[in-house]
């Protein structure tokens, strides 16, 4: 369906399975949008969930997912659940004739990964999987900015998270199948392959089991090392927990030939900064631009240029972005066919990246 037609179509009616952090704003974003009418949620002990009571009165609730399905028929489905579950649900939707919008990571194999991309092409359905990271424009100038940098690029990245309390436990929840490095490498090494617009030929990877809180086979903090056909390199940390330090838990810079570009954060001090808040995930204060020419005195030629972001969009607005987007998508104003193959490359780095930290070898891609 065009545009010029999608706006007198008959509203998305969209069922949200699993409503935490992610899915409880993903829900707010449908409830937003004219084009969408949130139909149901599914999660597990829905009747206990007065908070969705008191937020979306009178809504179906359902705790499974199979049943939430059959009785609502939705035109499509969001994935918010824990990665191990997305590629069975998401496959379960599309044979019942919907769309998929599906949070990151994809699925917990590249096999899985591909199964549903390849179930989604033959359904005809579309498929948009929560890279938030490519709706954001701070981010989006932040790529543009780093392509105006010369070649080979150096990328340094990371986002730490102090996490206690219900966070903790959501973090634990997330390591019985998924370690930190997959699940927020993904976002990460997508820019730095937005970036490059190279391909990725080397990953290493570290990492250290630093609670016994997690499996033996677990690991909650983890450091990569990627190298890429045009000479760029990048790396990326990540750790979640009680233990993690608030300090340089935010860097997020490129550098090259030409200069370097910087997000800057709140600084870690002030009282309302946390590491574990999501809005703090994707929030810059200012892109800070240094230019690396010299005049004859063998000076700097240009002070350094500071871009505001004061104005740019919190986490919700974020989320109701790629909802529009993926409303777009099921109109057929957008092919996806890039955004597959990306989703598919990240998910290739940190899957290599965590066989490294558990081989102690270097991967080649």
């Amino acid at each position: 369906m065009s545009s010029s037609t999608s706006s007198t179509a008959k509203p998305i009616r969209v069922l949200v399975v699993g409503l935490g952090t992610m899915g409880t704003s993903h829900a707010r974003a449908y409830s937003a949008i004219d084009g969408f009418e949130l139909v149901g949620l599914c999660t597990p002990r829905a009747a206990d969930r007065h908070d969705l009571e008191t937020e979306f009165p009178s809504l179906p609730r359902f705790e499974r997912y199979d049943e939430a399905l059959a009785s609502l028929r939705p035109d499509a489905v969001a994935i918010c659940t824990y990665t191990e579950h997305h590629a069975a649900m998401a496959l379960q939707a599309f044979a019942a004739g919907a769309h998929v919008f599906c949070e990151k990571p994809l699925a917990e194999t590249l096999e899985a990964a591909r199964s549903v991309i390849d179930a989604a092409r033959a359904s005809g359905k579309a498929l948009l999987i929560g890279y938030i990271l490519r709706v954001h424009p701070s981010w989006s100038r932040f790529v543009e900015i780093g392509r105006t940098l010369g070649k080979p690029l150096v990328m340094r990245m990371n986002l730490n998270q102090q996490s206690a309390g219900s966070f903790w436990e959501v973090h634990k929840k997330l390591m019985l199948s998924t370690s930190p490095i997959v699940d927020c490498g993904v976002h990460y090494v997508d820019i730095m392959c937005q970036v490059t617009r190279s391909r990725p030929i080397a990953v290493h990877a570290v990492g250290a089991r630093l609670t016994d809180e997690i499996a033996p086979s677990m690991y909650n903090y983890g450091h990569l090392h990627i190298a890429f056909e045009d000479g760029s390199v990048g790396w990326y940390e990540v750790g979640w927990g009680p233990m993690m330090s608030e300090t340089a838990h935010f860097v997020k810079d490129i550098i090259g030939p030409n200069g370097s570009v910087s997000m800057v954060a709140r600084e870690s001090t002030e009282a309302t900064a946390s590491s574990a808040d999501h809005d703090s995930h994707t929030r810059t204060n200012a892109l800070r631009i240094h230019h690396a020419a010299r005049n004859p005195e063998g000076r700097f030629a240009r002070p350094d240029e500071i871009l505001s972001t004061e104005d740019e969009p919190g986490h919700q607005e974020l989320c109701e972005r790629e909802q529009r987007l993926f409303l777009s998508a099921i109109h057929g104003d957008i092919d996806l066919s890039e955004h597959h193959e990306a989703a598919i490359n990240s998910l290739s780095i940190v899957f290599a990246a965590d066989a490294s930290v558990r081989s102690g070898e270097v991967v080649r891609l």
